[in-house]
């Protein structure tokens, strides 16, 4: 799977096109477009990323895991709590939703001791 292949599943997986992606990373609306004929650089490919909630070696295709596991034990707000973008059957899960899981998540973590 390409690059491009790969950005476009898991954007249509969060339920955002291309050019939702690309302005919301601080790009212009059609350059993720243009990462078929050209390699992006590591910054944008990075900020792309960090919008769609997984790591560039996934992007790469280098791993099939989303994302990456972490080690980060402290209790402070992770980026992905502050702004989380989640999807089901290719539905947006509405905000009132998306707090209840991410508030069952946070109980799950710290009943293992994390």
């Amino acid at each position: 799977m390409t690059l491009i292949s790969r950005t476009k599943d898991i954007a249509k997986l969060r339920g955002l096109s291309l050019d939702d992606v690309a302005l919301k990373a601080g790009l212009s609306a059609k350059s993720i477009y243009n990462w078929g004929r050209n390699s992006p650089k590591s910054e944008n490919l990075d900020k792309v990323a960090d919008v769609l909630h997984v790591s560039t070696d996934y992007l790469l295709g280098r791993t099939d895991e989303m994302n990456p596991s972490s080690n980060n034990t402290d209790s402070k707000p992770s980026k992905l709590d502050e702004e989380i973008m989640m999807a089901f059957d290719g539905k947006p899960i509405p905000d009132e939703d998306k707090e209840k899981l991410l508030e069952f998540a946070r109980f799950l973590r710290s009943q293992r001791g994390r």
